[in-house]
């Protein structure tokens, strides 16, 4: 099992920055993968920005692409999601989600959500 917790959200204006940050517990040695997604009122989850455990690959959405960038604290099992020159688009809550090895189910946070005003 894997529990995750994310934390960073808030208010911010138009072209301020947030980070958000997601710790993971427990079998974190079984981890594959770990990704932010977000969910705005009225509309389905979306992918924003993931990567690899390892570190091979890294992906963003067209969105996120020069705005965001997620990076890995090891020392922590913490993943960050550094959001800059924020968007009132951008509001939503954001979710973080892991991949684990020999799960058929994603682990997901309990959200944190994110509002930008214009």
């Amino acid at each position: 099992q894997v529990q995750l917790i994310e934390s960073g959200g808030g208010l911010v204006q138009e072209g301020g920055s947030l980070r958000l940050s997601c710790a993971a517990t427990g079998r974190t040695f079984r981890i594959l993968s770990m990704a932010w997604f977000r969910q705005a009122p009225g509309k389905e989850r979306e992918f924003v920005a993931g990567f690899s455990w390892s570190g091979d690959w890294a992906n963003y959405a067209d969105s996120a692409k020069g705005r965001f960038t997620i990076s890995r604290d090891s020392a922590e099992n913490t993943v960050h999601l550094q959001m800059n020159n924020l968007k009132p688009e951008d509001t939503a809550v954001y979710y973080c989600e892991a991949v684990i090895m020999g799960s058929t189910t994603d682990y997901w946070g309990q959200g944190t959500q994110v509002t930008v005003s214009s």
